[in-house]
């Protein structure tokens, strides 16, 4: 039974089966305010802000076509925040689904801006070995959005079901219509858990305003994942509890490098 405290949801053990369950079998779950209005506030000022630094620093985005960029997150306040890429709904479910360790891999942003398209149909991770081998999920993208997702300001789309049937199979079924491509609708606070495999891409944001989209990815621990990377202050670091800083693939540095250039640039399969 959910409960609202607060303005945050609160979810009982069967509800996280249920997303667990979700997950699974479409390859995506929804799960209403997991986060208040007041850290979404302050994640979405700090945000803004950041953005224009890297917008003047050579390298600080990486593009993702057209009017559309990614960047990474510095693990400083406020995103640096136990209740969020620790949260304990977020990690209830993983847990539901991972079935053993799992380390986090990943803290940036996805923004589109007005005057994007659509992006090309792909899927974020190359199968483990042959697309016709249907795999347990290995690895998750944790997503919530800085704004209200709209069908004007550019929502994410994703065709249900599409990761566990080869790629080639499944851009067919979306192309006929026989598998549609959703777009999902999100309130501020609202999270999203789903596979890397699903076929998706991002829609035109129509709208004047940017829309800002967090990922947090996480894995099992024997994924390789040279493509994304955590950079850490070495205090910070210090100050988590032992299970958190297990769970932490990452980087120590004394203090962050003041530019930041992005890496992750080839993004789709």
């Amino acid at each position: 039974m959910v409960q609202s405290i607060g303005g945050i949801a609160k979810y009982s053990a069967t509800d996280l089966d249920r997303f667990a369950q979700e997950l699974n079998q479409d390859g995506i779950c929804v799960i209403p305010g997991v986060f208040e209005q007041k850290l979404i506030d302050e994640w979405a000022q700090a945000f803004e802000k950041l953005f224009h630094e890297r917008q003047n620093q050579p390298g600080g985005l990486a593009p993702r076509e057209v009017s559309r960029y990614y960047l990474t997150l510095p693990w400083i306040y406020p995103f640096a925040n136990e209740f969020v890429f620790a949260n304990p709904v977020i990690m209830g479910i993983l847990e539901r689904v991972f079935f053993q360790e799992y380390v986090m891999v990943q803290m940036g942003v996805d923004v589109p801006f007005q005057g994007s398209d659509y992006q090309e149909t792909h899927r974020d991770f190359r199968p483990l070995f042959s697309d016709r081998i249907v795999t347990p999920l290995y690895a998750l993208a944790v997503n919530f959005p800085l704004v209200e997702v709209t069908a004007e300001n550019g929502p994410f789309q994703m065709a249900r079901g599409t990761h566990v049937i080869p790629r080639e199979e499944g851009l067919e079924k979306v192309a006929s219509g026989e598998i549609p491509m959703e777009s999902f609708y999100m309130q501020p606070g609202d999270v999203m858990v789903r596979s890397p495999l699903a076929l998706h891409r991002g829609s035109p944001n129509r709208t004047n305003h940017p829309r800002p989209m967090v990922v947090m990815g996480y894995a099992m621990h024997w994924l390789h994942t040279p493509k994304v990377d955590l950079t850490l202050p070495q205090d910070y670091y210090q100050s988590l509890p032992e299970k958190l800083k297990q769970m932490l693939r990452c980087q120590l540095v004394e203090s962050l490098p003041k530019n930041k250039v992005e890496t992750y640039v080839n993004f789709k399969y």
